[in-house]
């Protein structure tokens, strides 16, 4: 579905009047997200891993190799067919919009009646575990979980078949994290998703996905083909992370 390679990204650091330099962000990166499927990207803060996401969704634009997305290479025959969600749901909702504006910004005018429109959008906050209730309110008025449920209502309402989840999780509180990874597994398994899990969260790698990258300055210095081989990695990195979080238990898939 979704191959990535070679991708080249930098930028010019200014030190002063007259010197510069090149920084890389992203050393020929190469991964691909197979239909159904959900990989973990997981790495440190810095490390180039929303920066590979903004160019995956064309946001930023790569020095150097490919995207494509069944076999489509140009961002416009393939973006009505990818969705996202950022960590940051409170600056990615217009304050000003409510929930069925949040929503149905999304969908354009490929619903012209208001009432099928209407439905549709309470139908996915239904999906999402929203009550017809939340439709009328504003982003102020919702928690941190329940603005991201709309979030997640908007990136499936295009009926997409991937989505990139940016730190979606990272900014809630732990109890609702769990909640949302549900949310986000349900959906994967009712719609046939594919997802490219951005984070830096081992946990929750291990709760959602399919197989996991590990992300270092970057470059994928690791990959996990089987969670349950999670237990075996060998890179220094890969084995750091893991250290890092607290009595880490790594669930038994066999």
């Amino acid at each position: 579905m979704l191959v990535v390679e070679g991708i080249v990204k930098g930028y010019k650091e200014s030190h002063g009047l007259f010197k510069k330099s090149h920084k890389a962000v992203l050393k020929g990166v190469s991964l691909a997200v197979k239909q159904g499927e959900c990989v973990g990207l997981i790495g440190e803060s810095g490390s180039g891993k929303s920066t590979l996401g903004k160019i995956i969704l064309g946001i930023e634009t790569a020095d150097a190799g490919t995207i494509s997305f069944n076999g489509k290479t140009s961002k416009k025959a393939y973006e009505k067919e990818i969705s996202v969600v950022f960590q940051d749901y409170t600056s990615s909702v217009n304050p000003r919009f409510r929930v069925t504006d949040v929503i149905g910004e999304a969908l354009g005018e490929s619903i012209t009646c208001k009432n099928e429109k209407r439905a549709y959008i309470l139908s996915l906050l239904e999906e999402v575990g929203l009550s017809e209730a939340f439709s009328e309110r504003y982003a102020h008025e919702l928690s941190g979980g329940q603005l991201q449920r709309v979030c997640i209502a908007r990136a499936i309402a295009t009926k997409p078949k991937f989505i990139l989840l940016d730190e979606a999780v990272s900014s809630l509180d732990v109890s609702v994290q769990l909640q949302i990874l549900e949310l986000l597994k349900n959906l994967k398994e009712k719609h046939n998703l594919s997802y490219l899990f951005i984070t830096h969260d081992v946990m929750c790698v291990t709760y959602l996905c399919d197989r996991v990258i590990f992300f270092k300055e970057g470059e994928c210095v690791e990959s996990v083909e089987k969670m349950e081989d999670l237990k075996h990695i060998s890179h220094p990195y890969s084995v750091s992370l893991l250290k890092a979080v607290e009595a880490l238990e790594i669930p038994d898939f066999c």
